[in-house]
């Protein structure tokens, strides 16, 4: 990667324990509603929208050795953030407040070269504008803009929610940049019934998000592209964290 590494105060980021994750599909039910993503036809997985998906891992050995995990995956806001610098209009950015890699749709001319940047698969393409069954209109929230057809969207982190309690943080009077830990949360990480989805500030030692990315059982996908991702994983099983960083079964026989 030729981009720079920017250095922020605030790291907004995740810790994921895939070994507490169920698959159950509660995240992106949460992301789906809190950010006004319409219900797809999900038998075309190339045109479907779904800004957090779970993936089912295996360690590909027969009963009674097989094994299985499953791991959701956001977008991974990326230290190095790809898809920005081939963005030919400026649709894309590493916001400087927490370091969350932004989608300023108005200005997306849906070229989607941000997607084919991106090695994580993170961002889709609008294919059609967004309907919703007749009703569910009336629940969308008044906090994030519904995305026309033609432009390319992603996960945000509940950028929305960060404004808000910063909002908050400036009515009592305290530093926007000092949020306590479980003040600013996402959706996904809000609606997890295990509470494997841990959201914090990664700078911030009082967060619990910072301890448990310095966990020895903590890995980043693709880790070794090297785009810095504000997303951290956490398994205790040794072929999830080699999975997670793509690699062969026999790769570390290799000279």
């Amino acid at each position: 990667m030729t981009t720079e590494l920017k250095k922020f105060r605030i790291r907004w980021g995740m810790v994921i324990d895939v070994d507490k994750c169920t698959g159950c599909g509660a995240c992106m039910v949460a992301c789906q509603a809190e950010n006004n993503v319409p219900p797809e036809n999900t038998s075309n997985r190339r045109k479907s929208l779904n800004w957090l998906l779970v993936y089912e891992l295996s360690n590909g050995k027969s009963f009674p050795g097989h094994d299985l995990a499953y791991l959701p995956r956001p977008c991974q806001q990326c230290g190095t953030y790809p898809c920005a610098s081939v963005c030919p209009v400026i649709a894309t950015d590493k916001n400087e407040e927490g370091g969350i890699v932004s989608q300023i749709y108005p200005r997306c001319i849906g070229c989607r070269y941000c997607m084919a940047a991106c090695p994580y698969h993170a961002r889709y393409f609008n294919w059609r504008d967004p309907v919703w069954p007749a009703g569910m209109e009336k629940n969308l929230s008044p906090d994030v803009s519904v995305r026309p057809r033609g432009v390319v969207e992603k996960c945000s982190f509940c950028h929305h929610r960060f404004m808000q309690a910063k909002d908050k943080a400036r009515v009592e009077e305290r530093d926007i940049f000092d949020l306590e830990d479980g003040e600013y949360v996402t959706a996904c990480a809000e609606s997890c019934p295990n509470g494997a989805i841990v959201f914090g500030d990664l700078n911030n030692p009082k967060h619990r998000a910072h301890d448990l990315a310095a966990s020895p059982q903590a890995f980043r996908l693709l880790e070794r592209l090297g785009t810095d991702p504000q997303v951290y994983y956490l398994s205790r099983r040794e072929w999830v964290r080699a999975q997670g960083d793509n690699r062969l079964p026999d790769e570390g026989n290799r000279g």
